[in-house]
């Protein structure tokens, strides 16, 4: 089993805790705060199986009906996070509207807000370790999941406060008020995990620094070639796409092509190193005088 398998199935592990906490949290209060916090929790849970579940599809490797690979199956994952937080937020909006038109004095205030600071702090040090793994391992349904937890303890602290004051003013619908800011803020986190994941899907281009990365591994390694133009890339998960046409004198022996090919190749994996590169390569009268210029 790798290392991001084993994440993603702590992740549900913790999830679980996580939610326990919160819902006897909110069992005690009785808060509509609290209970949107455990809400959110649920959607955790749901999310971290659907993130183990395309992580190990993306573990696949290329197949007949599936030459490039499964590696887009983590950006479906992420999508599908951010849909199940904006469903959470619905759901808080709604608990929300009954508390507003009937707010309710608090039980145990001061245990429950205890029990959720608690499940809160467990969160805030599992999200550091899937932001940070996740951009290491390039896995996006990790990093999507680390980004989903930030904003769940945000959330939780926000709730804490807002608890804390309602139950020491006496004040009781504040705590329905704060449930509604909760699902603005938890719809808000939504449409970023869903935009963040959109772009992997409609095979967008790797980072600027990356493509300057790039441009300037193939300069580098392209002695014997006269230039490289056309260069194109894209990333799906841990995979970057990288092709491009290369123009190489029109005597230049094909295997003296090939081996420049192999250079310029080598040296971007070691780059990147899970990376699929397509060079075309191309007679001089196909220069374009632009793109990527051989030092």
């Amino acid at each position: 089993m790798n290392r991001t398998i084993r994440i993603a199935r702590g992740s549900i592990a913790i999830g679980i805790v996580v939610l326990g906490l919160k819902t006897l949290a909110w069992w005690l209060t009785g808060s509509v705060a609290l209970l949107s916090d455990a809400l959110e929790s649920t959607v955790n849970v749901a999310t971290a199986l659907a993130a183990l579940i395309a992580i190990r599809i993306a573990q696949r490797p290329a197949d007949p009906g599936h030459p490039y690979g499964h590696h887009k199956a983590e950006f479906l994952s992420a999508v599908l996070e951010g849909v199940m937080i904006i469903v959470a937020a619905m759901l808080i909006l709604q608990e929300a509207y009954h508390g507003i038109r009937n707010p309710r004095p608090l039980d145990a205030p001061v245990l429950g807000l205890a029990i959720n600071a608690l499940a809160g702090i467990v969160n805030a040090v599992w999200c550091g370790v899937l932001i940070r793994q996740g951009q290491r391992l390039k896995s996006p349904a990790l990093v999507a999941d680390g980004r989903h937890l930030l904003s769940d303890v945000v959330t939780s602290a926000g709730v804490i406060l807002g608890v804390a004051l309602a139950a020491a003013t006496g004040h009781a619908i504040l705590d329905p008020i704060l449930a509604a800011g909760v699902a603005v803020n938890i719809l808000w986190s939504g449409w970023k995990v869903m935009t963040a994941s959109l772009g992997g899907l409609m095979d967008e281009a790797v980072s600027d620094d990356m493509l300057r990365d790039i441009r300037a591994t193939i300069s580098d390694h392209a002695a014997g070639a006269i230039e490289a133009h056309d260069l194109r890339t894209r990333h799906a998960g841990s995979m970057t796409f990288i092709d491009f046409h290369l123009v190489v004198d029109g005597d230049t022996p094909v295997a003296q092509a090939h081996a420049i090919c192999d250079r310029i190749e080598a040296a971007l994996k070691r780059k990147l190193d899970d990376a699929q590169i397509t060079i075309h390569v191309e007679p001089e009268h196909k220069a374009k005088h632009s793109g990527v210029l051989v030092i």
